[in-house]
């Protein structure tokens, strides 16, 4: 990208998408685009449309999208099917339309087949069932990868897909409704130790086993591969470690500092038992993570604490 270039991040207040702007800014460009919901309504067809006309962007994050964990996964599933399929479809098109040179297109680990061998590698994806409580969510995603294929296809736009693991830091989603693990934990955590309480309730039996990347290093693969990257195929970013979900709970515990016990409701679904990512193609094409889990968990907790 030239450091002139005129850059749209879609999503640019969410975990992801405001990631990549400092990390856009902190790498010196800063002819870059940003609306509000308010602003550009990415539902609306005709918004969209009259927006990539009248800005022009040279290059698109798609960062955009309606995210949430087990429970709002299944509590709003039509929303993450319907939400996620319109806002891709109408930026994906917009930007075939105006001549876009290029568009990073934000996947998921979690759309990867339930029982994938691991470590997951690219070439695994819909080979095999979904993990159900996250379907809707899944199937969405899965259709923006494949338009992105298509119009590569048909039209020779220079589209690119990416499959970030499991993502935390700055900007998260700490409602414990709607918000992942991670955050689901670091809230949880704090909560209790605030008010004493003696005990912590999680979710599922704590034996998944989970992927964490800081979000400020899925921010740096994704300007790297806008710049270095230009084939069809989905590229994996992760750290190619995991994690089980009671150790990982212990952890956020001992950084928080509550001393109560963990109680594990295993009333509640685990969701996929094990998902980590293959990321040998990334770091081949010559990018790794930086930041260990422990690291990401404090610096995350301490901008937590500032809310």
């Amino acid at each position: 990208m030239e450091q002139n270039a005129k850059i749209y991040v879609a999503g640019h207040r969410g975990l992801v998408g405001s990631a990549i702007t400092r990390r856009l800014q902190a790498e010196g460009y800063q002819n870059l685009i940003a609306k509000t919901h308010a602003e550009l309504d990415l539902l609306q067809q005709q918004e969209v449309e009259k927006f990539f006309q009248a800005e022009q962007p040279d290059y698109v994050f798609l960062a955009a999208a309606k995210v949430g964990g087990i429970h709002a996964n299944n509590t709003h599933p039509a929303e993450f099917i319907y939400n996620n399929l319109v806002m891709e479809t109408h930026i994906i098109k917009a930007a075939q339309q105006t001549g876009v040179k290029k568009l990073l297109f934000l996947g998921s680990s979690c759309i990867y087949p339930r029982m994938a061998p691991q470590p997951i590698k690219e070439e695994y994806l819909m080979t095999g069932p979904l993990e159900p409580t996250n379907e809707p969510y899944a199937m969405a995603k899965l259709s923006g990868i494949s338009l992105c294929h298509a119009f590569r296809r048909q039209y020779g736009c220079n589209f690119i897909s990416v499959m970030p693991t499991n993502l935390y830091g700055v900007n998260d989603n700490f409602d414990l409704e709607t918000s992942h693990v991670l955050p689901a934990l670091i809230r949880k955590f704090h909560d209790a130790k605030i008010a004493g309480n003696p005990s912590v309730t999680i979710w599922g039996t704590g034996t998944p086993r989970r992927e964490f990347l800081y979000v400020d290093d899925l921010a740096e693969a994704c300007v790297f591969l806008m710049n270095h990257y230009d084939e069809p195929g989905i590229v994996n970013i992760g750290t190619g470690e995991d994690i089980r979900i009671a150790d990982l709970a212990r952890m956020v515990a001992d950084i928080i500092g509550f001393c109560g016990d963990i109680v594990y409701d295993i009333t509640k679904p685990d969701g996929t038992p094990i998902k980590l990512l293959d990321v040998g193609k990334i770091k081949r094409l010559g990018w790794q993570a930086q930041t260990s889990l422990r690291e990401g968990i404090e610096k995350t907790y301490a901008w937590y604490r500032t809310l």
